[in-house]
């Protein structure tokens, strides 16, 4: 997890268990490629994360929940972006009864 503050890791039930980064987006996604072994890593976080990860050409599939509810302002995910030029498209659309689920790979 990619984190301001410096902490332990933390195991939870399952095997798994959370790393805390505090040195950048790099560093955070290295450790987490490492830890995988070869598996895929997911991304997760807030707006600026995503941004930040997107921009560096570090993600290759986005699976965004869309639900219709509507929380006020807030960050923009893809204000400004044009993930077009960025080279991802459209793969597939399900609507759900409380959310439509929008697939987003690199072409």
């Amino acid at each position: 997890m990619l984190t301001h503050h410096a902490r332990a890791p933390l195991a939870i039930a399952g095997g798994t268990t959370f790393h805390f980064g505090t040195e950048g987006i790099d560093a955070a996604l290295k450790l987490a490629k490492d830890t995988a072994g070869g598996k895929d890593v997911r991304v997760g976080g807030g707006v600026s994360v995503i941004r930040q990860y997107l921009m560096g050409g570090h993600i290759d599939e986005i699976h965004l929940a869309l639900s219709p509810v509507l929380l006020g302002e807030g960050e923009h995910l893809i204000s400004g972006m044009n993930l077009h030029q960025l080279g991802f498209a459209p793969e597939r659309t399900v609507a759900g009864e409380n959310a439509t689920h929008v697939l987003i790979g690199r072409k």
